[in-house]
């Protein structure tokens, strides 16, 4: 899982340091909003809003944009989110998995299939392309001085983790689906401040490509984060060292 690794921290790296910061809060405020409407405005009795709350402080998401994203709900607000996914191929053969929620389908539709066509990609048919990922836990936390890496893999372990990346900066965390949340609620046991917590789609293999074929890859995919009907996006780009110090 290395290649997953290296992009998500070079995403999460970039992202606590540009322009997107404001896009990135868009997205977990309908994420906290959606969650709240769903099962209840109370974090303690809904684990999918107490996650997306989370989140959202470990991305520095300001309280009180977290508190106005559960009011949205609690103040009765007509406020309806559809779940969608579209999965389909950019140029070089990546396989792009997107995530959407929205409040207006025809145009989350329309703005996707424009960003694969112009630049060079295909939608493909869904369910086509999920033989290609594992849905998998992911927990991102901060590498400080303080954090015994191989204790808190011991005490993972037993919770169910199963992988485990040391980085300069981060430990990335994996996990099977069914258990995210025995391992969330170990980390929040051990006061280990997570940075981020969520399942992926995790490809069973990467492929490389050329800079110049990256280098359209990385536009597309960079356009559909910036969409605010799209919640995440997946793929199977492997990025070489040479490649990442470039990015």
């Amino acid at each position: 899982m290395a290649g997953h690794s290296k992009w998500a921290n070079i995403k999460h790296r970039k992202g606590a340091q540009d322009a997107k910061r404001n896009k990135l809060f868009t997205k977990l405020g309908r994420e906290i909003t959606v969650a709240a409407k769903e099962s209840g405005i109370d974090p303690d009795m809904n684990p999918r809003l107490r996650l997306a709350i989370q989140n959202a402080k470990g991305a520095n998401m300001p309280k009180d944009t977290i508190e106005r994203a559960i009011k949205k709900v609690a103040g009765g607000e007509d406020i309806t989110y559809e779940e969608l996914t579209y999965e389909g191929y950019s140029p070089g053969g990546i396989a792009i998995y997107v995530e959407c929620s929205t409040d207006n389908t025809r145009r989350t539709v329309q703005q996707v299939k424009s960003y694969f066509a112009k630049l060079g990609g295909s939608l493909a048919k869904n369910g086509s392309l999920e033989f290609l990922f594992d849905r998998k836990g992911v927990f991102v936390v901060n590498k400080t001085e303080e954090l015994d890496v191989e204790e808190l893999e011991l005490e993972l372990i037993d919770a169910g983790a199963e992988d485990f990346e040391v980085e300069e900066e981060f430990v990335t965390i994996f996990s099977q689906m069914e258990d995210f949340g025995a391992v969330n609620k170990k980390l929040e046991e051990l006061g280990v401040e997570v940075s981020s917590a969520n399942l992926q789609r995790i490809p069973h293999a990467t492929k490389e490509v050329d800079d110049e074929t990256l280098e359209t890859v990385m536009k597309l995919i960079d356009r559909l984060e910036d969409d605010d009907d799209v919640q995440n996006v997946f793929h199977d780009l492997e990025i070489t060292d040479a490649q990442a110090e470039k990015l």
